[in-house]
């Protein structure tokens, strides 16, 4: 069998961000999809490293799925990585996984050693833009809660990412994470995120002011890049830390566990090198006794399901993320859309990814560029 084409898809749900889809194609009419991570204002970025990574996909195997992930980073990026490379990388092996277990007549997480757990927690993302309040943040988040969702997580902290905020902004940001505790009682697990915005100093104050309301995790309280400060910083913080999402491979990992300076890793299958790559990420945590909740903010398919097959194979998975702003898109693009019940998703057990998109659809939704951010 050969690989006879690659194409993309980029996507418009009507929010957040284009996302991208990738196909691969072989001369035995056996297809893959992947999905690749995209940002708003970074998109094309990521379907132009397709279009060049393509060459050295069309003719190979479409089995040996680590020869080529190795080979993309050697000849193709020269060793040189970027999050645009890891993006479109990530895509392409998931699809190729997604070819395997079809032709094996398999779903990937038993190519993989077999699944630990037969469904996977997620947690609601996406659910709080337009709380102008405390009190408007408290009531979407009791009406996520509504839908069945026992975790949830969002940005307490307002306006623009900046490293320095005065104390007006720390001050918000704690009345909103009160509120939503006050909102959901005290068995909804609260997931913080800081989006890696913040000086040290400000996000240590934040943490220790928000311990009253018992969060679930305070995620990347300061730039990843930064490890050393992340540690410094996590022993001052008396939530469990997350940190993840903006680190791509192994390699980025490493530090982090050297020197202990996460409880819980969030990497994202779509941008860390694909499910090979965060399965063996979370191996290596696992011997730090650092948990993994991927994070998932790309579609609530190919995405999805390539998370579920790699979490279903960890014995270190907490909790992974599910946009809800994400879902009425998914459902129209899937010709089979998953669903939450009580905030657990079941693994699948179909060939391949089990996920399956309609083109049609893929095509009713056309890339369009987002306003200018101010």
């Amino acid at each position: 069998m050969k690989i006879t084409d690659v194409r993309h898809f980029l996507v418009h749900p009507g929010r957040g961000k284009n996302l991208c889809f990738v196909r691969i194609d072989t001369d035995s009419d056996v297809y893959g999809w992947g999905e690749c991570y995209t940002q708003s204002d970074r998109d094309l970025q990521i379907t132009a490293h397709l279009d060049q990574i393509k060459r050295y996909l069309i003719g190979r195997d479409p089995g040996r799925i680590k020869e080529f992930t190795q080979t993309a980073f050697d000849d193709f990026a020269a060793r040189r990585g970027s999050m645009d490379f890891y993006c479109a990388l990530s895509g392409l092996e998931q699809a190729l996984w997604d070819i395997k277990g079809k032709v094996a007549g398999m779903p990937v997480h038993a190519l993989l050693g077999g699944a630990c757990r037969d469904r996977i927690r997620v947690y609601a993302n996406g659910w709080s833009g337009g709380a102008r309040s405390p009190a408007e943040l408290g009531a979407k988040a009791e009406a996520v809660v509504e839908r069945g969702f026992s975790a949830l997580k969002f940005d307490p902290v307002p306006g623009p990412w900046r490293t320095f905020v005065d104390k007006d902004v720390e001050r918000r940001a704690i009345e909103n994470v009160l509120a939503v505790r006050d909102a959901v009682g005290a068995d909804v697990d609260i997931l913080v995120e800081m989006h890696r915005r913040l000086a040290p100093m400000h996000a240590v104050r934040i943490a220790r002011a928000i311990e009253c309301a018992a969060p679930f995790w305070f995620e990347e309280p300061v730039l990843a890049e930064n490890i050393p400060a992340l540690a410094r910083a996590k022993r001052d913080i008396h939530i469990p830390v997350v940190t993840g999402e903006a680190l791509y491979t192994k390699f980025d990992f490493r530090e982090v566990f050297e020197r202990g300076a996460a409880d819980i890793i969030n990497p994202d299958v779509c941008n860390v090198g694909g499910i090979l790559e965060l399965k063996e990420i979370a191996a290596m945590a696992e011997a730090y006794f650092v948990a993994v909740s991927p994070h998932n903010y790309n579609s609530t398919t190919v995405g999805l399901a390539a998370t579920a097959h790699a979490a279903a194979t960890m014995p270190n998975f907490l909790i992974t993320e599910y946009f809800v702003n994400l879902e009425e898109l998914g459902h129209k693009i899937a010709r089979d859309p998953w669903r939450v019940v009580d905030g657990y998703i079941e693994v699948p057990q179909e060939p391949g990814l089990g996920m399956d998109l309609d083109e049609s659809a893929l095509a009713g939704h056309p890339y369009r560029r987002f306003p200018k951010r101010t």
